[in-house]
């Protein structure tokens, strides 16, 4: 999917920010020729601010994704994600695991969550960037209740993880 996104995009990088930030945040393309989130209608001059691109830019990939078949499916289906429970967790009083990951990413999520839940821990949320969007992609748990430090050294045994942070 991403290549074919590259692809049409490549010659023009504002374009590719735009699909870029679509994709990132959940935005579809509706049938009407609109952006939304969920059935919110997103304005061309937000997104073009959040993408760092001039409205023309959100027009002209509009267009090139309503040209093409393919690409209008993938924009016309995006879904938004829901509520990222990390900032709030703390106010919830659950746990918040960030694992940032190399380019070898396979497996990390199931051994993460084995370790987990043989402390017994449940997990409330996981979510993972894209490996083919981020350059360091992070895993972040949400966890019932706070997780202690001493178990960053298990994580961090795990081939492919680079980093961990607990809070």
């Amino acid at each position: 999917m991403w290549e074919k996104v590259s692809e049409k995009f490549d010659k023009y990088p504002a374009r590719l920010r735009v699909a870029e930030k679509m994709i990132e945040l959940g935005l579809s393309l509706g049938d009407d020729g609109k952006i939304y989130c969920g059935n919110l209608k997103i304005s061309d001059k937000a997104l073009a601010t959040s993408a760092e691109v001039d409205r023309r830019a959100i027009k002209s990939t509009i267009q090139v994704i309503q040209e093409d078949k393919e690409l209008y499916n993938l924009f016309n289906n995006i879904l938004p994600a829901g509520t990222l429970l990390k900032n709030i967790a703390k106010n919830l009083e659950l746990g918040v695991i960030e694992i940032e990951v190399g380019t070898k990413s396979e497996g990390i999520l199931a051994s993460t969550t084995n370790i987990i839940s043989k402390k017994g821990i449940s997990i409330r949320q996981a979510y993972a960037e894209d490996t083919e969007l981020q350059e360091n992609p992070i895993l972040t748990i949400i966890t019932e209740t706070p997780i202690e430090g001493e178990i960053i050294n298990e994580f961090l045994k795990i081939k492919g993880i680079t980093r961990v942070s607990i809070y």
